[in-house]
């Protein structure tokens, strides 16, 4: 499994993690990289003005992931999302584009650290106009989603 990060202005931290994503797994992550995260988040977000967007994954949903936010919300202004919210997830989106790069990639990747290597190189050669046009595309997700009243939209 792949966890990353990205802003507007650049792409954070990505971690390859072997193991199903569990909230203890996760929070682990989150306890590891906190020492490059935080620094990631003021160096985007210098004004304090980041917000951190999970998915609705029940991982990111357990009690002692929300309780570690919840300790730490001088350093990150965690999303609320609402049940039925998966579709304002943009980062859904960069792993669909890093999924159908692989695929196209030949031969085949012939073992776990050859697939680990192609999904670091595509993810630290994404375009910076990529991102940019999938964050600038929050808030129209936002009022889609509303529009709907939590139902299925096109994102």
């Amino acid at each position: 499994m792949l966890w990353g990060t990205f802003s507007w202005a650049a792409l954070g931290t990505v971690v390859v993690e072997k193991q199903t994503m569990k909230a203890a797994n996760y929070l682990l992550i989150l306890n590891i990289n906190a020492d490059q995260l935080h620094p990631y988040m003021a160096s985007v977000f210098p004004t304090g003005n980041g917000i951190f967007q999970q998915d609705i994954s029940p991982c990111h949903k357990a009690r002692i992931v929300l309780e570690w936010f919840e300790e730490h919300t001088d350093e990150y202004h965690l999303m609320s999302w609402s049940p039925n919210s998966l579709d304002l997830n943009p980062m859904k989106h960069i792993w669909d584009v890093m999924e159908r790069q692989l695929r196209a990639q030949t031969p085949p990747c012939p073992n776990i650290w050859t697939l680990r290597d192609r999904c670091l190189d595509i993810w630290y050669n994404l375009s910076l106009v990529m991102y940019q046009i999938l964050v600038a595309s929050v808030p129209r997700r936002v009022a889609v989603v509303l529009k709907a009243k939590g139902g299925a939209t096109r994102y």
